[in-house]
């Protein structure tokens, strides 16, 4: 308070100020203010004069443009001698309020608050700074054709990227602010014609009741509201693509945008989701459906394939042609290790080789991989610790891993492939089976927001629309009316032609 006051003595000295703070309320408004930020030395105050009365701007430098607050209020104000603060300041959005705890969380959100001596309530206008990165295409999910457009860190350009999309009055956007200490704002988009209202109110419901102190990003999100935390399958999507969330959007799924996170978090979501790509719907539809299937054989030799040769090796060799046995029996002969603990090895290997490339910078990273494919592979191979097969092996089922669309999915293909590993050396052929009726009905089972996650398979629905999972039909034959089961005309005049003919 001695300080403030010493400021407005000095003030009144230099001439900025004409008459004297008769009561001393506008101290106290600032000195409440302060409190409630804990006297954060960024806070700055600047006193000037309005329709005869002292007025202070008080605003955190860091979250401000300066230029703007200069433009737009400083000099309007200055400019005028009677009327409302909130009639002269150039500003979109002016709120007024009382509540020293909404006031500070105006100034947090970059607002300048404008505090009158006469006036029970604080003006506050948004003069926030924007800064942040350029859009640019995500570095995770690049496409060959189609948008290179990707989501940045702004919630507002998140929104826009979507809205620049659909422009429609049914897209709907509600506001939530979680964290007791970030305050983080967050987006719930959706479609309010194609969405589900009881999948909505239940997205909702279970995001508002999430209590944490802090929020940084949608992975928060995923960790709170998912029903099988224990299961190794994500049961939502995390994307940077703004092309694929409004694919998303316009099939009534809903989309999560927290400020300050790249990545929107998309539910609910299927299994079959994980497989499709931009590059389907931007290519003709048969080169679509056949890269679409590649990835769909990609989850059985991620999972299966070191299995698979384990089995082999271990209690089926039989099943090999003689002259492949032979080769792979020669490979074997100084092995010192049983095929399991050679897979296991080999594949901690890989692990850790592209989590080394992953964190350091892109040139070094590019030498990892070099040293670790040739380099290490050929030296292991040389001291006889692994053999020539299983290098083949845990080379393909990697490259199966990466070809799924979400590096999250792939990570937990790679995850289910040490189970399965292990069922295939202690059971064989009969051990994998298992395992993948473990999966199988694991999957049958999970449901996220109460759509089954293995739609329209688990449980099998007949009247489900079949188009879009293991091809990418002409968008012509596309069922326009698969929510009602009915046939769109598209394809009720293809197959009428069909049948004449």
């Amino acid at each position: 308070m001695k300080y403030l006051k010493n400021r407005t003595l000095k003030s009144l000295e230099s001439g900025t100020l004409t008459i004297d703070l008769k009561s001393g309320e506008i101290e106290l408004k600032i000195a409440q203010i302060q409190e409630h930020l804990s006297h954060t030395e960024d806070l700055r105050i600047q006193m000037h004069v309005f329709n005869n009365q002292p007025c202070a701007l008080l605003y955190l430098e860091a979250l401000v443009n300066t230029e703007l607050i200069q433009t737009s209020i400083i000099k309007p104000l200055l400019e005028s001698n009677s009327g409302d603060v909130e009639q002269f300041v150039n500003s979109v959005e002016v709120a007024k309020s009382s509540n020293v705890v909404q006031i500070g969380k105006g100034l947090l959100d970059g607002f300048c608050v404008a505090v009158m001596g006469n006036d029970s309530a604080a003006v506050m206008m948004p003069v926030a700074q924007s800064q942040g990165r350029s859009i640019k295409e995500p570095s995770n999910e690049q496409v060959i054709k189609g948008s290179h457009e990707g989501f940045i860190e702004s919630l507002s350009t998140n929104i826009y990227l979507l809205r620049n999309r659909i422009k429609s009055p049914k897209l709907k956007v509600k506001y939530l602010t979680l964290g007791s200490v970030t305050n983080t704002k967050v987006a719930v988009i959706y479609m309010n014609n194609i969405a589900d209202p009881k999948i909505v109110e239940e997205c909702l419901k279970r995001i508002s009741a999430i209590d944490l102190d802090y929020l940084y990003s949608v992975g928060n999100i995923d960790e709170m509201i998912e029903e099988h935390p224990l299961s190794p399958f994500p049961q939502t999507m995390q994307t940077e693509r703004p092309d694929r969330a409004v694919a998303y959007l316009i099939e009534g799924k809903i989309t999560v945008v927290v400020d300050g996170s790249p990545s929107v978090l998309v539910l609910p979501i299927t299994f079959f989701s994980f497989y499709q790509s931009p590059d389907d719907f931007n290519s003709r539809w048969l080169i679509g459906s056949f890269f679409r299937i590649i990835r769909l054989i990609s989850f059985i030799m991620a999972t299966c394939l070191p299995a698979i040769y384990i089995a082999i090796v271990t209690y089926h060799s039989e099943v090999l042609p003689i002259g492949i046995l032979y080769s792979v029996k020669v490979s074997l002969t100084y092995v010192p290790l049983p095929p399991i603990l050679e897979a296991l090895l080999m594949t901690t290997i890989l692990e850790l080789l592209k989590e080394a490339a992953i964190r350091l910078p892109s040139p070094i990273a590019q030498t990892i991989g070099i040293v670790g494919g040739l380099v290490i592979g050929t030296a292991v191979v040389e001291a006889q610790l692994v053999s020539h097969t299983m290098i083949v092996v845990i080379g393909l089922t990697a490259i199966a891993s990466f070809a799924t669309p979400i590096n999250e999915f792939g990570t937990s293909l790679r995850i289910l492939g040490f189970p399965t590993m292990l069922a295939a050396a202690l059971f064989g052929f009969f051990g994998i089976s298992i395992m993948m009726m473990v999966i199988f009905i694991h999957l049958c089972k999970i449901e996220t927001l109460g759509i089954p996650y293995f739609t329209p398979f688990g449980p099998f629905h007949g009247k489900g629309n079949f188009k879009d999972i293991f091809l990418r039909l002409p968008i012509w034959m596309v069922n326009k009316d698969s929510q009602n089961g009915k046939s769109s005309p598209f394809i009720q005049s293809f197959f009428g032609r069909w049948k004449r003919s």
